[in-house]
Parts: structure tokens; C-alpha cells; sequence
């Protein structure tokens, strides 16, 4: 048993009977079937892990104790709004660190410090730490961002053409905005699809992404970034991944 397919059958016993119409949930019935699954017995550190992540469920909201007011307390559970919704997506959502990884996989190719820093963002958020989380995938973003813009200047390079001084500079907004610059007057070349999603998801990506990290790193106040915040940055990080992939792509082949 390995910690990817605890969790994946942890959260299938929960949608699978927290969902059941007139259910009411129990803590030994998503305990005992998990282990069943996973062909746990008398492993008192494989159930002890069954523990800790069923509990971890509580911690970050997905579960709350309580089946109604006549039966408010444990053993009795649900599945709170939040936890609905994360089970609707399950395969690659946040809570599921595994899955959320392998579906980076399918968008494009990651420098080991996008890595590193994306699996840390993931460890916080799992941990309920949203400032750490927003820093954390902000680094990831800006990580992919440098890459797109190495590729951007070796490939003006190899055309003869001089790359904007300021395309090379320490700060990340600065080299944002100098991609843009130099991206903005060729993307009618650009295969409409690639054109479209540059135009409208580019600005939007890159600005939540620095926005929350810029708050958590820079707080007029200690709630400025809460847990939403942590959460929509991670979600938003797989799309701006496939767009600088099909970016990277075009520059290396067709930027003329």
C-alpha cells in the first residue's frame, strides 16, 4: 500500500457511501471498508495511516462530524459543500497531491525547481497553510515563466534578432511584461487556438497567481490570503502550465 492509493480509496469509500441517498454516514464504515480495500489486517501502522488521513479529512473540511441535529455527533459524519466538490473532480484536485501530479504530467514538461516548489505548494495546502501555498505555486509560476522567456531569447538569437534588454531582468513583472512586448506583435501567427487562449488567459493567469503571493508575501493583514485563495492559485497552475507548454512549442518552431 503506498500513500497514493490510501488516499484514492479513502475518498472512494467516502463518495461511494457519503452519497447514497438517505445515507448516514459513519466514521466505521469508511474505516473498515478503506482497510477491506486495501487488504489491511492486523497492520497496526497501515491502519494507524487509514487514521491519520481519514482525520486529515476533518482538519481541511471535507468532512464534518454530525449526520443531522438529532445526530450530531461522531460516529456520524457528512460530506461537507466543499468536500462535494472536491469529490466531483477528485483525480486531479489539490486534496489528491498524486493525482494532481500526474495531470501536470499530461500538460508539459517541468524543470525539477518547478517540481520541487509545486510538490511543497502541495504539501501546504494539505497542511492548511494558504499563505505558504500561494508563495509556493507563485515561485512554480515564475519558475515555468523564466523558462518560457529562456526559450523566447534563444530562439531571437538564432533568427539574428536582438531580444529586449529587459527580457533579462531580476524581476519577474518586468520580464512578464517584456514577454508580452515581444510576444504581442507576432501572435497573429500564432494558430488561432494558441492566439485566443495567449490573449485571454495569459493576463488573467499570471496576475491571480501574482496576486496572491504578492499578499502573502507582502500582508497589510494577517488574513489577506486565506484558504480559497491557496486553492484557486493551485487550480489555476495546470492551465498556465499547458499554455507556456504550447507556447514554448511555438517559439521553438515557428516564431519567425
Amino acid at each position: 500500500m503506498n500513500d497514493e492509493d490510501l488516499r484514492r480509496t479513502v475518498l472512494e469509500v467516502v463518495e461511494e457511501f457519503g452519497t447514497r441517498e438517505n445515507s448516514a454516514l459513519q466514521s466505521a464504515t469508511v474505516l473498515q471498508n478503506s482497510a477491506q480495500r486495501l487488504g489491511i489486517r492486523q497492520n497496526p501502522e497501515a491502519e494507524r495511516a487509514i487514521l491519520a488521513y481519514f482525520g486529515d479529512l476533518f482538519r481541511i473540511g471535507y468532512l464534518a462530524w454530525g449526520h443531522d441535529l438529532a445526530n450530531p455527533a461522531p460516529p456520524f459524519c457528512h460530506i461537507t459543500k466543499r468536500g462535494r466538490q472536491t469529490l466531483s473532480q477528485m483525480g486531479r484536485d489539490p486534496s489528491n497531491p498524486d493525482g494532481y501530479m500526474q495531470h501536470l504530467g499530461t500538460l508539459g514538461s517541468m524543470s525539477s525547481t518547478t517540481e520541487a516548489y509545486i510538490r511543497e505548494a502541495l504539501a501546504t495546502y494539505s497542511a492548511g497553510c494558504a499563505k505558504a501555498t500561494a508563495v509556493m505555486v507563485g515561485v512554480a509560476t515564475e519558475s515555468i515563466i523564466l523558462d518560457l522567456r529562456d526559450e523566447l531569447i534563444s530562439r531571437l538569437t538564432s533568427l539574428g534578432q536582438a531580444p529586449a534588454t529587459k527580457l533579462s531582468d531580476w524581476k519577474c513583472k518586468t520580464v512578464l511584461d517584456a514577454i508580452a512586448n515581444t510576444l504581442n506583435p507576432k501572435k497573429k501567427s500564432m494558430p488561432p487556438q494558441l492566439r485566443e487562449s495567449f490573449e485571454s488567459y495569459w493576463p488573467a493567469f499570471t496576475q491571480q497567481v501574482r496576486a496572491s503571493r504578492n499578499e502573502a508575501g507582502h500582508p497589510a493583514s494577517i488574513g489577506a490570503v486565506g484558504e480559497e485563495a491557496g486553492h484557486a492559485s493551485l487550480l489555476v497552475f495546470p492551465e498556465l502550465l499547458r499554455l507556456n507548454a504550447q507556447l514554448v512549442e511555438w517559439i521553438k518552431t515557428s516564431l519567425t
